[in-house]
């Protein structure tokens, strides 16, 4: 049985592309803003925002339990609207050898759809699939897409 697994989902946006990732690749310290209940910080640890190879800490909230994410911006690709995270510390690696993000928006119709791509290695065959996660990045992308819509 392989540890190793890859998960997605898609949201639909009323927001650009261009919008949507401009957020999540450049402003992601403005999402604890947008959603405090999720997110209760982000701090950029080294580097720049926007820039691979920069590191930004994720505080959020899971579950009703504080958590923290660290992450590196492992590739940007601004014609495609996606970005790429490696997480290199935090809980998620309590359960997980490695965990890859990947965020891309695609334009549709007036609006966009986020696609959420999670490829991951589990510690053992016990850990779950990291679908509570997946869900919670659902939530997040529609909660960051009515901010973006409601201050037009």
């Amino acid at each position: 049985m392989s540890l190793a697994g890859k998960l997605e989902t898609d949201v639909e946006l009323k927001a650009s592309a261009q919008q949507f990732h401009e957020v999540l690749c450049s402003r992601p310290h403005h999402i604890s803003n947008v959603s405090p209940s999720k997110i209760q910080g982000v701090q950029l640890h080294q580097g720049e925002w926007g820039k691979e190879g920069s590191v930004i800490i994720w505080n959020y909230v899971r579950d009703g339990k504080a958590k923290v994410l660290k992450e590196q911006v492992e590739k940007i690709d601004p014609v495609k609207n996606s970005v790429t995270y490696k997480v290199i510390e935090g809980d998620v690696l309590n359960e997980y050898k490695s965990f890859k993000i990947t965020i891309q928006a695609t334009p549709k119709g007036t609006g966009s759809v986020s696609r959420w791509t999670y490829e991951y290695e589990k510690l053992h065959p016990g850990i779950s699939h990291p679908e509570k996660l997946l869900q919670f990045a659902a939530e997040l992308s529609r909660e960051i897409d009515s901010h973006l819509t409601s201050a037009k």
